[in-house]
């Protein structure tokens, strides 16, 4: 289940799936450690620890996931290794910085921002592109044909075209008159005489 090939639309939707669940465990994560008011009113600092290493764990278990569906999506277009580990390996990264800016976040500062981590997440989202377009590998399997097709074992029965035209080359033969060479047989003595008359005194 988790190790076949996987196309580009289950890609996208098992992408979109795993980003809802991220989300959805992050926000569970902080209702259930200081809620959403004592997150925003909060002062940065060992007051959301508790906060951040949970959203930290989730976030590492997304990006298992992600990684598992660009393994496959990437098996099944033969796409290059670089561009698959670059994508785990920027997912991970974000996971650390997404639980960091949680943790020092100031939302009475509005320029209190990061934009590294905005322009990992587009470097992110690029590759999850290259990914998703990559075209399937055309062509077929050898090892595939030759455990289906045993070339050593019995010999295949007649297709239909096949035993018709046997059974009627059968029927031609019986229907074929058989004949015989008689051997000709050499009369012994005189011949007789053709005539009817008698014979003379």
């Amino acid at each position: 289940m988790f190790t076949s090939n996987i196309g580009r639309m289950r890609f996208f939707f098992y992408s979109l799936g795993v980003a809802f669940l991220e989300a959805m465990a992050a926000l569970v994560c902080i209702v259930g450690t200081i809620g959403l008011e004592g997150f925003i009113n909060s002062a940065p600092g060992p007051s959301r620890q508790g906060m951040a290493g949970a959203v930290l764990i989730v976030s590492l278990l997304a990006v298992v996931m992600r990684g598992n569906i660009a393994w496959r999506r990437s098996r099944d277009a033969n796409g290059k290794a670089w561009i698959l580990w670059s994508y785990i390996v920027f997912c991970a990264i974000y996971a650390f910085l997404q639980a960091g800016t949680l943790l020092v976040i100031d939302f009475n500062n509005p320029e209190n921002t990061s934009s590294g981590l905005n322009l990992l997440a587009l470097s992110i989202f690029g590759l999850w592109c290259t990914i998703l377009v990559a075209k399937p590998v055309a062509g077929v399997n050898i090892d595939e044909l030759t455990s289906v097709f045993d070339f050593e074992g019995a010999v295949p029965a007649q297709s239909g075209s096949g035993r018709m035209s046997s059974s009627a080359a059968l029927s031609t033969a019986r229907a074929t008159p058989v004949t015989r060479s008689v051997p000709s047989v050499q009369l012994q003595g005189r011949p007789r005489p053709a005539g009817f008359g008698k014979r003379g005194l």
